[in-house]
């Protein structure tokens, strides 16, 4: 079976065949390969959320050392994910782009907002710096 080369989108583009994040996946005329790109986009994007919301060091933590160290290791953890999902994002394959502003928008909805976090508009919410663009 010959080898089938992509092209490089240069603008936003809509269908399944897309390359996103690894060379040759999720394929070429593969819909549920597609689909499951999508999902881990959707995922990715839904865990940098929570992260940026989660509380891993208790106010009352003496070892500033252990918690700087943990504290570090989250944010590179989030970090790393979140470029991750703006790699796929430069794939310009809209259905990446809507699930990755889906992701987040949900994530931000469930962790980061007052619906289901009342104290969110007080004090210190998260152990993390809030997200740059």
């Amino acid at each position: 079976m010959p080898h089938r080369h992509m092209m490089m989108h240069m603008t936003f583009f809509w269908g399944k065949n897309a390359e996103i994040l690894f060379s040759g996946w999720p394929g070429y005329d593969n819909l549920g390969m597609y689909v499951l790109a999508l999902v881990i986009v959707f995922v990715l994007t839904v865990v940098v959320e929570w992260l940026s919301a989660c509380k891993f060091i208790k106010e009352s933590s003496n070892n500033n050392v252990a918690a700087g160290l943990v504290q570090t290791l989250m944010y590179g953890i989030r970090i790393g994910l979140a470029y991750m999902v703006m790699l796929a994002v430069m794939s310009f394959n809209a259905g990446v782009f809507l699930v990755a502003v889906a992701g987040h928008a949900l994530g931000f909805f469930f962790f980061g907002s007052r619906a289901f976090n009342p104290s969110s508009g007080t004090g210190k919410t998260s152990d993390l710096p809030p997200l740059s663009c």
